[in-house]
């Protein structure tokens, strides 16, 4: 990986291909990893973008420094870095989860630079006990594949979203993925922030644009994520008058599982209008 020095803050993060810059946010305790295993496939078939994968601190190979406390502070940090390997660049951004929050706030400072916005699952409000979320449920039940798992992996897998042969292999994937990078989460931190709401929640409203962001956007939720909701996302869109709401079904938190056919021709399209949005700035 290499290495972003910002005084005494090593920010570690990957790059990879040449072009428009596209800086990716994962989501909390998790890694760039993450994010590179769900978007990397699409830009097998696309040229012309720099694809920037970042550790936040805290998390993947990125030591947080002793003085982060906050959502603040962590945006902060994220912005030195961008203006660090991006000095006066434009740029795309993408963020999932709490990193969808943490890109909303580079939009809230960089408006003027943004060339799109993709937040998949994002955490819009930070409060969980004022988030809108749906009722749990499991849409396609089969007792006797329940009944094939070891108590282990039942204990690990299940509620299930869909019970069917195909999503258990896509949860197995994704929850590899969520382990190796929780080995290398800073917790006890990770905890102290996100557990309470003034910590986790900006200082500012970051909603609170000085004019509508008007880079093409998409947003990409799903209709049975128990963590973060799908209904709060809406408010968002009138401060992105060129985006695309997309709520899918049969998806949850961990979105694109199952639907990964349509999530990448949703991001297919939205490369598509960021390109030519570019092309077209005057």
């Amino acid at each position: 990986m290499l290495q972003c020095q910002l005084d005494n803050l090593t920010i570690a993060y990957e790059q990879i291909g040449a072009g428009q810059p596209l800086v990716f946010l994962h989501g909390w305790s998790l890694d760039h990893r993450y994010e590179l295993m769900e978007y990397e496939p699409i830009f097998q078939a696309r040229i012309g973008w720099q694809r920037i994968y970042l550790d936040l601190p805290g998390m993947g190979q990125t030591i947080a420094p002793p003085w982060l406390t906050n959502l603040d502070q962590m945006l902060e940090i994220v912005l030195r870095f961008v203006d660090h390997l991006l000095p006066n660049q434009r740029f795309a951004i993408a963020g999932t989860s709490a990193g969808g929050y943490l890109a909303r706030g580079v939009v809230y400072h960089k408006t003027a630079l943004i060339d799109g916005v993709l937040l998949r699952v994002p955490l819009v409000i930070p409060d969980d006990t004022r988030r809108t979320r749906p009722p749990a449920r499991t849409l396609i039940e089969d007792p006797a594949l329940l009944a094939t798992l070891t108590p282990t992996e039942a204990a690990e897998l299940t509620p299930l979203l869909v019970e069917t042969p195909e999503f258990i292999a896509q949860l197995r994937s994704k929850l590899r993925a969520i382990h190796s990078a929780h080995q290398l989460a800073n917790h006890a931190l990770l905890q102290c922030i996100s557990a309470d709401p003034r910590s986790y929640t900006f200082s500012f409203d970051v909603d609170d644009l000085r004019a509508p962001c008007s880079a093409p956007g998409l947003f990409v939720l799903g209709r049975q994520d128990q963590a973060v909701g799908y209904r709060d996302a809406w408010a968002l869109l009138e401060h992105y008058p060129r985006a695309s709401f997309v709520v899918l079904d049969r998806a949850d938190h961990l979105l694109p599982i199952e639907q990964t056919t349509v999530f990448r021709a949703l991001v297919h399209d939205w490369l598509d209008r960021v390109e030519e949005y570019r092309l077209h700035l005057s």
